[in-house]
């Protein structure tokens, strides 16, 4: 017999999921490796493939998590990597969408603070990084940019999932 998930929301259908120590490890093992075999992670928690397996799939269906790939813009010919703070006017989400829905833009939030918006987008070079500036003041409600380049990438990971 297989051990289910312990997956739970707190509170409302769209409140914090809550879940169990195992749960937990299963994520950080995958957060290792997202490619580690279902018996590996098994052996690792205490637990048959089977079960992890059936884990995994439900916290994947609970939309918990997503097993995805991670590049390295670097490696890639990305050698220019920016946050760019916009102050807009008039409705934020409209031009958040008008923000998401340009090619380069791989991160959109909406903030409190100095900036109605920030972005993240990932250039060829200094060059292209120009050129998106330039589509986001053609933006109407856009009054004005700040960009702030990456110098050295120091830190990353994803793990906020099992803390």
């Amino acid at each position: 017999m297989t051990t289910p998930p312990r997956v739970r929301r707190n509170g409302p259908a769209s409140g914090p999921v809550v879940l169990d120590d195992l749960s937990k490890q299963i994520i950080e093992q995958l957060q290792i490796d997202g490619r580690m075999p279902y018996a590996a992670i098994g052996k690792a928690v205490g637990l048959s493939e089977a079960a992890v397996r059936q884990r995994v799939q439900r916290l994947q269906d609970a939309g918990v998590m997503q097993i995805v790939a991670v590049t390295d813009p670097l490696t890639l010919g990305f050698p220019r990597q920016a946050m760019i703070g916009v102050n807009c006017e008039g409705d934020l989400e409209a031009v958040a969408d008008e923000l998401a829905a340009i090619e380069e833009i791989d991160y959109v939030v909406l903030t409190a603070g100095s900036f109605d918006v920030i972005v993240e987008v990932v250039c060829e070079g200094d060059s292209h990084l120009l050129e998106i500036l330039s589509k986001i003041r053609a933006i109407p409600s856009v009054r004005a940019t700040e960009s702030f380049v990456y110098l050295k990438l120091r830190k990353q990971t994803y793990s906020w999932g099992t803390r």
